[in-house]
């Protein structure tokens, strides 16, 4: 019996070695990943975009592709960031992306796609904005700014549907926002200021 125990004792090092070097390496870069995303996500909320897009950018980089919600909800965020660092094209283009994907997996968090949606909606609301202030044709920004409304309306729908007043009454206020940016005259939205998140 001794010697079992012995040789048992000796293998020990060589099975934690083992597991080191292998399934725990993923590990590692897990943990490496969990710290990048904290940071990433105080430099959002302290509005640093740059360094949170480059933490998204680099922890998106490195999370294992099995790790689907993760990496999802990620992009999220970093679409999110892209929005306020000046990337709104790609950031609108990537949540397309996102919000497609999302719709086409029944296993989907249901509350991430409703937040992709926003993100989606709140691009398009901005894009219009935007394309209005260059003096884009109306052919042009119609669609987008329709495409704002219906997502608006959407959630402001299933919002009310599940009993969120909160977010029911947010979304129907960007409802009206986005009417209001269609109808208005493009002397007035000059005179205002740029919109934030």
């Amino acid at each position: 019996m001794r010697p079992y125990l012995i040789v048992i004792w000796l293998l020990l090092p060589v099975a934690g070695a083992a597991y080191h070097w292998g399934p725990g390496q993923r590990e590692l870069v897990l943990d490496d990943v969990s710290r990048m995303l904290e940071k990433a996500d105080q430099a959002a909320a302290e509005e640093i975009w740059d360094e949170a897009l480059n933490l998204y950018t680099e922890a998106l980089a490195k999370l294992p592709t099995e790790q689907v919600a993760t990496r999802r909800r990620v992009r999220l965020e970093l679409a999110k960031v892209r929005m306020n660092a000046s990337e709104l094209p790609r950031a609108r283009a990537d949540l397309q992306t996102l919000v497609d994907e999302l719709q086409q997996d029944k296993q989907a968090d249901p509350a991430l796609l409703a937040s992709a949606r926003e993100a989606l909606a709140n691009a398009k609301f901005y894009m219009t904005w935007l394309m209005r202030l260059e003096g884009v044709p109306r052919e042009e920004w119609e669609g987008e700014i329709e495409s704002a409304r219906e997502l608006y309306r959407f959630l402001a729908e299933d919002a009310g549907r599940s009993g969120d007043e909160s977010a029911t009454k947010r979304h129907r206020e960007s409802l009206e926002a986005a009417v209001r940016l269609a109808r208005m005259e493009l002397k007035e939205l000059q005179g205002l200021p740029l919109p934030s998140q």
